[in-house]
């Protein structure tokens, strides 16, 4: 996930984490846990996230979103799995990623770029809910639609994802991802304002992507990335904090799960959800950034236990 300042800098920054302790929430251990899991965790029962549950009495509909540069084609083994299962699936590009047909340079807001979920979630019929599923930045997307279809939503799953809140603002996880500086090595700024300005876009770089995000992800996995990234419009956090409204009525009142890709080791996700507290944490052992690459067996058992459990 990509934060801009109104200063020239520019930092980038993606959130895994550790856990946080809640009643409610469900955390799973599927290796042993370290001190500071066991000490999160007190007091509620780990259970492991495995193998594909079996039988599923009721058909869902989960809707996909990637994140920053990627597009839908990301989410083939998992869209692959839960179509197996019998659910219905829905992976999204959104504006100027994957196939869509437009530009980067013709989004003017972070409203542009999410467009088509809005669209699409528009477009569900009145008495239809899906479970939404955002990873890395694109949980900024999938909370404006928490916010303006809470009704047509039985669960939302933050997948490693940047998760604002109505106490956690937008504004306020840039500050905190600022703190922690991440070399970009060979990833690539476009620059649509001039030089003197801002970059207005990036590109990740094979090497960047390699070393961050897909370490665990088969090599071809981020083969086909590198053929398939696009640009990532970048906006500063004042206007992107402007798309972005999440409400206690609206908002609050979706369910909300976050699943942890435990090679992460980022606090930055610890610290989201202790402020934005969630139903749920689930934890993925053994997974890079791109669970949907070097783990997607479990991150599709997990989607599939949410549907299930989440009615």
């Amino acid at each position: 996930m990509f934060f801009n300042s109104l200063s020239p800098s520019v930092k980038s920054i993606f959130f895994p984490l550790e856990i946080c302790n809640r009643q409610d929430r469900l955390l799973l251990f599927p290796k042993p846990a370290t001190p500071s899991q066991k000490l999160l965790s007190t007091g509620v029962s780990p259970i492991a996230c495995a193998k594909l549950p079996g039988n599923f009495k009721t058909k869902r509909h989960f809707v996909l979103v990637h994140g920053a540069c990627h597009g839908a084609w990301c989410w083939y083994k998992v869209s692959a799995q839960l179509k197996s299962a019998g659910h219905n699936v829905t992976a999204l590009d959104m504006a100027a990623s994957g196939v869509h047909a437009k530009q980067v340079h013709e989004l003017h807001s972070f409203e542009d770029y999410f467009e088509p979920l809005m669209e699409f979630m528009e477009s569900l019929p009145p008495e239809e809910r899906v479970v939404l599923v955002g990873h890395s930045m694109s949980g900024i997307c999938i909370s404006v639609a928490m916010e303006r279809f809470p009704e047509k939503i039985s669960a939302s799953v933050f997948a490693a994802a940047v998760m604002p809140g109505p106490d956690l603002s937008f504004k306020a996880i840039a500050e905190k991802s600022s703190q922690r500086s991440v070399p970009y090595m060979d990833t690539q700024f476009v620059f649509g304002n001039g030089p003197d300005n801002p970059p207005t876009a990036l590109v990740l770089g094979p090497n960047y992507m390699a070393s961050r995000f897909y370490r665990l992800s088969p090599p071809e996995d981020l083969t086909l990335a590198t053929l398939l990234l696009r640009p990532f419009p970048i906006y500063s956090s004042l206007e992107t904090e402007k798309a972005v409204i999440a409400t206690k009525e609206k908002y609050g009142s979706v369910r909300r799960i976050y699943v942890v890709c435990d090679e992460e080791n980022d606090p930055n996700q610890t610290w989201m959800i202790e402020n934005n507290p969630v139903d749920e944490v689930m934890v993925i052992s053994d997974s890079d950034h791109m669970a949907m690459f070097s783990k997607p067996q479990e991150l599709c058992s997990c989607l599939l236990d949410i549907g299930d459990r989440y009615l």
